[in-house]
This record gives structure tokens, sequence and C-alpha cells, in this order.
């Protein structure tokens, strides 16, 4: 297996953003399958307003896609973990499991006070102490000792929360090899966050065992930084993440440092909001990586 043998998958939140409902009209689950399937895409995250279980298997083996991932985003303040997180892992787990699904992304809910600090943590942002990074990387042990043998747990760092800055990354991603999880690096997160994709999957190597493709509006991203957009659920409205081969991000270089790790697992193309429609949006990401795949061995 190499990077062009990799699954590439599409992440429903453009038709359905699951935190801000307001920014496209709820489409239903079938419409968005068929779209995602139409697109040729080989699998699919958890979507709001899909079924589960069984039903969840079937219309998904009807559609002709695999249950790529669900993302399970855990409660957290300064402190750390929030009380019901297990709870809530354990319980997204599950659902992945009788789904059928591959991949239990994990990540730390967003707002609260990082969503201020989205794109400058490096300003003063207020920062986890050592022990609740240590929190952390215990559950994500558990999850990976609970979970069957056909099942990834991979944490995802994402900005507006207490895992965005490359220093935050690296502070959970050494504990990461006695936990069994591996890395979701999410190359459009990483970005905002201040990293060098290309750079973090040299680094982290076979660590990174799941990616989501994604773009960052450059223009976007300086307004952030700037404060002149308050946060990033505004520069979510405002489209900061755009369509791949459309933004700041060196396409190409994470492919390539992907190729060079060999990397050969799921490539989810994400986009959380769009000027198009949203098949257009998924449309022109699976073209455009397809094509950079294609480029790789000229």
């Amino acid at each position: 297996m190499s990077l062009r043998d990799a699954p590439i998958g599409y992440v429903p939140i453009t038709w359905n953003n699951a935190d801000l409902f307001d920014l496209a009209p709820e489409t239903a689950a079938a419409t968005v399958l068929d779209e995602i399937a139409r697109l040729g895409y080989a699998g699919t995250q958890f979507g709001r307003g899909f079924p589960e279980g069984a039903q969840l298997r079937a219309t998904l083996a009807d559609h002709g896609l695999r249950f790529a991932e669900l993302y399970s985003a855990l409660d957290a303040g300064p402190d750390g973990l929030a009380p019901d997180a297990a709870e809530t892992a354990h319980r997204d787990l599950q659902r992945l499991v009788d789904g059928g699904g591959e991949v239990l992304v994990v990540a730390v809910d967003g707002g609260g006070e990082r969503d201020a600090w989205s794109g400058r943590v490096t300003d003063g942002a207020p920062q986890w102490k050592a022990a609740a990074f240590q929190g952390l990387a215990e559950l994500l042990g558990e999850l990976v000792a609970a979970a069957p043998d056909s099942v990834r747990i991979a944490f995802h760092p994402h900005t507006a929360t207490w895992v965005e800055s490359p220093d935050e990354v690296e502070a959970l991603a050494a504990r990461l090899p006695d936990t069994g999880a591996g890395l979701c690096l999410d190359v459009g997160h990483y970005l905002v966050g201040g990293g060098e994709p290309a750079r973090a999957i040299r680094h982290y190597g076979a660590l990174v065992t799941h990616v989501h493709l994604k773009d960052v509006d450059a223009s976007v991203l300086a307004r952030l930084r700037s404060r002149e957009i308050d946060g990033f659920g505004a520069a979510v409205r405002e489209r900061i993440f755009t369509e791949l081969g459309n933004g700041a991000l060196d396409l190409h270089g994470v492919l390539t440092t992907l190729d060079a790790v060999n990397y050969s697992d799921w490539l989810m193309v994400e986009q959380d909001s769009s000027w198009l429609a949203p098949a257009e949006a998924a449309a022109v990401g699976g073209r455009v990586l397809r094509y950079a795949l294609r480029e790789l061995d000229r």
C-alpha cells in the first residue's frame, strides 16, 4: 500500500455544520450520502442527521461507502477534561463500533475561553498544564484498550481548543506512544494554529494515523490573527476554510511528505463552510486532491 492507494473520504460538515446550524439549510442524510458517493469518495465521517447502528451500516452499504470515522468532541476547561469526558468518549466509541466504523477521532470541544485566541495562541492564551495533557492521554489509552482490533483511536488537534498550537500538539503527542493512540493531523487546523503541516508530518511520522485535508484562506486568517475577526466561530462564517488548492496550504508538500513516511490510511477532505454549494465544494476538493496525487509521480 502507498499514498496513491489511500482511501479518500469526505466530511459532511459542508452540508450540515454540527456547530453552526444556520450556515446551510439542513440536508437529509440520504441526499448528503448520495452526493458523496456520486463524487467518487470512498467513505464519510458520521454526520448530523445520519442514522445509527445497523441502519447506518445498511445505508452506507447501499451507497457503496465506508464509515471512515466518528468525531467525538470532549468537554474541557482550563484545568483539563470535564468530568463527563470519559463517558462521552466511550459512548461515541460504542456508536462507532455499532455502525461498523473504523476510526474514532477524538478532540477537545471548541468555544469557551480559547475561541477568542484562535490562530494566535502565542500572544498569551491561557494554556493547559502538564497534568491536563496527561489526563487526556490516559483517556485515549483507555479508549484504545476498549476498542476492537478493527477500530483505531486518533486525536485531532483543533483551533479554538486547548490543543491547537505546535507546542500544545507536541505536549500531547509526546505521550501518545504509551497509549496506542495516533494523531489525526488536520492540516488546516494545524496551519491556523501556527504550524507547518509538512514539517509536522516529517516530525511525527508513523504517529500520524489519520489525516484531514482542508485549505485555509490566508486573508481571513490574517484578519483572525489581527482580531479584526472575533474568534473562530466568526472566522468559519467568513469561510476561513476554503476549497483545496485555493488557499495557503502547501498541498503538494503535505502529500509528498505523507508519501515519504509511507502513509496509506484515510485522506479525509473537509471544509467547514463554503461560498459554493456543498456539492460543488466537495467536487472541487476531490478533483484537486486526485490531481495532486497523480502529480506525485511526475
